[in-house]
């Protein structure tokens, strides 16, 4: 039976109990109710021992899964990992998500009760409107309420339930085991090279968002199995993260694409070069930034390719030269996974074709470290699993020495920001508007965040400005703000296939040629974060 995270952080507070397990930088309580703070192992476990008993109190037990709305914050790791020595599972609920999202994810996951922070209230209290059904609350810091619901609805050694969008349109759960966080820690401590580890040495900084497995699983998992220090930010401030990652001594640093390409963008300063970084870690870095950013801030930015559903049980990092920098390249495959490259016939396609990746593991159990499936999504688990392999949807290309490299996305997904939108998921939001006679929503290139939503409509009654503008404030009522169309264009028809389905890849090249003459509204200066109440 796997290790669960809480035990890896107190077999750490043994062995080196004054080292910082946590780390939240001061200027994170300026503008917010909730404190900066920073624990050693010691003290970490104290405090998980303390919340342990307060949710033992209220009637949480094995298999209750918990909705946690704390964003990137101290309070988000002590109450995961005191729910975690409970064997209750968490669902992280993103502030971001519009009221009927969250209340979507609420219901579908069942959980007996959401903790969060007061200030937090509104948005909590918009999505439970939307759920039929008892679901307790508890405002972290204003009491405590008894659970009603003890029903167990998480699997056994179920750690966490993580939405992730799909090509299938609403988020689907991806049951999170605790071997599945063990595994990952594991992978990312056995990657060496670049990517080598000390033993209690490493601070890692990361802005990711504790609702993703980067954050939750990939660098929580390797510090603490190390006795390592997590740095953790709120978000990425362009204007302030090298000074930050300098001032908490970081020596790694987790970034998405969108990072390298903004801060590019800075001033030049003299941190650039004096700081104590060891390596970047992440995915989707521009291919023309790449060496540049490596060069003016003098550390290596490890590429590297992983899904939440498969976490570290078949990622592939760029963690030995040669990297190809500057070419997509994401590494060569571990001996603990195998993997194929197949046509759309399913067969293998020669080196230097584009096919799609299908991974699994080495060994007995081509399953072992994946997700456990998506929850009450059986018939969808069995599609992915298809002929014993994790059919990820990408489309990638292994030269003749096995280096990989990333072409493209087979699925219906946009990747903006480091946030996978579900193409089908905006789609069946927008066509709710009678106005709107078909739609097909698609990426656009982005120099910043990689790639942009593009709403391809046709109307009822033929376009314009003000329409495009109507349907995106609409969108952004429904929709998490990064998932809202930055661009509209109004067409007179979407090309179609002969039995009437959406032709994606033709969309997408139409797309790419509007989108390469200007000829679209642009509305990406109205998608911005929801400001707490």
């Amino acid at each position: 039976m796997a290790n669960r995270p809480v035990d890896y952080v107190f077999k750490a507070a043994r062995r080196s109990p004054n080292h910082e397990f946590l780390h939240v930088p001061a200027y994170l309580s300026e503008n917010t109710p909730r404190p900066a703070r920073s624990y050693s192992y010691a003290a970490a476990e104290i405090e998980i021992r303390a919340l342990q008993s307060t949710y033992t109190y209220t009637g949480v037990t094995a298999g209750v899964r918990v909705g946690l709305v704390l964003e990137n914050s101290a309070d988000f790791f002590l109450h995961w990992l005191a729910l975690n020595s409970l064997d209750a599972s968490i669902v992280p609920l993103n502030k971001e998500l519009s009221s009927e999202e969250m209340a979507h994810i609420i219901r579908d996951s069942g959980v007996a009760l959401i903790s969060y922070f007061p200030d937090l209230a509104d948005a909590v209290n918009a999505a439970l409107l939307k759920v039929d059904g008892h679901v307790d609350v508890w405002p972290i810091g204003e009491g405590n309420l008894m659970v009603r619901s003890r029903s167990c609805v998480g699997l056994v050694g179920e750690c966490a339930l993580l939405y992730t969008s799909g090509s299938t349109g609403l988020p689907k759960g991806c049951v999170l085991t605790n071997e599945y966080f063990e595994t990952a820690g594991q992978a990312y401590i056995d990657l060496g090279g670049l990517c080598s580890l000390t033993e209690g040495q490493e601070r890692l900084a990361t802005p990711l968002p504790l609702a993703h497995m980067n954050a939750l699983a990939c660098s929580t998992m390797a510090m603490i199995m190390t006795a390592g220090c997590i740095i953790q930010l709120d978000r990425f401030h362009p204007k302030t993260w090298l000074s930050d990652v300098v001032a908490t001594e970081a020596t790694i640093v987790h970034y998405l694409g969108v990072m390298p390409a903004i801060l590019l963008q800075m001033p030049e300063s003299n941190l650039e070069q004096n700081h104590q970084i060891k390596f970047g870690f992440g995915a989707g870095v521009n291919p023309k930034h790449h060496r540049i950013f490596e060069e003016r801030f003098g550390f290596p930015l490890i590429e590297g390719w992983s899904m939440t559903e498969v976490g570290g049980a078949a990622w592939v990092v760029a963690s030995h030269e040669p990297r190809h920098v500057g070419k997509c390249c994401f590494g060569k495959a571990e001996a603990t996974m195998e993997l194929k490259i197949v046509d759309d016939a399913g067969l293998s396609v020669d080196s230097g074709e584009s096919g799609e990746l299908l991974v699994r593991r080495a060994g007995g159990d081509p399953k072992k470290g994946f997700f456990a499936g998506y929850y009450g999504k059986p018939d969808l688990t069995s599609e992915a699993w298809q002929d014993g392999w994790f059919h990820t949807g990408d489309i990638v290309q292994m030269d003749r020495e096995r280096s990989l490299y990333f072409i493209d996305r087979k699925k219906s997904i946009i990747r903006r920001s480091g946030e996978n939108i579900s193409a089908l998921e905006v789609e069946a939001m927008l066509s709710e508007l009678s106005l709107i006679k078909a739609v097909g929503v698609t990426p656009v290139p982005d120099d910043i965040r990689g790639e942009e939503v593009l709403a391809c409509i046709v109307a009822e009654h033929g376009g314009g400005t003000r329409l495009a503008e109507e349907v995106v404030h609409y969108a952004l009522d429904k929709l998490a703000y990064f998932k809202v169309p930055g661009y509209v264009v109004f067409l007179d028809e979407l090309p179609l296939t002969a039995s009437q389905k959406l032709q994606r890849g033709a969309l997408k090249t139409l797309a790419r040629d509007i989108f390469a003459a200007g000829a679209l509204h642009d509305f990406r200066h109205l998608k911005k974060r929801r400001k707490a109440s």
